[in-house]
């Protein structure tokens, strides 16, 4: 079977294998993302969870030492960059606002850090169907001049270049299935994850306003 699929794949035309090479190089790049992203969101996950065991069972300057040592957290680092905030810029009102700001587009950045990569998959779920139909309109198109030169319409004429042609569809599809899926499983996590970073943010803020800083809830 394997040896069948490279034949038709080398005996398809120049631009069916261009086609063929696209898909190649979207799934291979999808593949890359997928192993990444599980790795880093792993890696968020365990690390946030170590962060909010010590955060909410220890003084604030023992979580500081461990969210120094768990920076695959989007709450571990919201934390230190408040906390270097917090000592750079003071108690002051003014000086608050600018910390509660600064939070917050902390924590729109590490969503957004968590988020890179989706687009690809999504892209390449979209497109990939349709560059390999492409490919197969094109292959088609060929077998029928083919069939039109030959002046023959029997099974043995029509069959290698149809079956050329359809590879360029089953190539699109390889591509496409695993990036939706896995763009829809990674959708749903890094979700998880934002709803995590704003429910610590919340608590984060009102830890430091029952600590004496008014007005970093703001």
């Amino acid at each position: 079977m394997g040896f069948d699929i490279l034949a038709l794949v080398w005996g398809a035309s120049l631009l069916v294998k261009l086609v063929l090479v696209v898909l190649v190089v979207f799934s291979a790049t999808s593949w890359a993302i997928i192993v990444f992203k599980y790795r880093e969101l792993n890696g968020a996950d365990e690390d946030s969870e170590a962060f909010l065991e010590v955060y909410h069972e220890k003084p604030l300057e023992l979580a500081y030492e461990a969210a120094r040592d768990l920076d695959r957290s989007p709450l571990a680092m919201i934390f230190l960059a408040t906390c270097a905030d917090l000592k750079s810029e003071g108690t002051g009102a003014v000086e608050q606002r600018r910390i509660s700001k600064r939070m917050a587009w902390m924590a729109a950045n590490e969503g957004h850090r968590l988020e890179r990569g989706l687009a690809f998959l999504a892209t390449t779920g979209n497109s990939a169907p349709f560059i390999g139909l492409f490919g197969t309109v094109i292959g088609i198109i060929q077998a029928f001049q083919g069939i039109a030169a030959a002046g023959s319409a029997s099974l043995a004429v029509v069959a290698p270049g149809i079956s050329e042609a359809l590879i360029a569809t089953a190539a699109g599809l390889v591509a496409a299935i695993p990036a939706s899926i896995f763009f829809n499983i990674f959708a749903a996590r890094i979700d998880e994850t934002r709803a995590s970073i704003d429910l610590f943010q919340e608590e984060f803020a009102e830890d430091l306003t029952r600590l004496g800083a008014p007005g970093v809830r703001g």
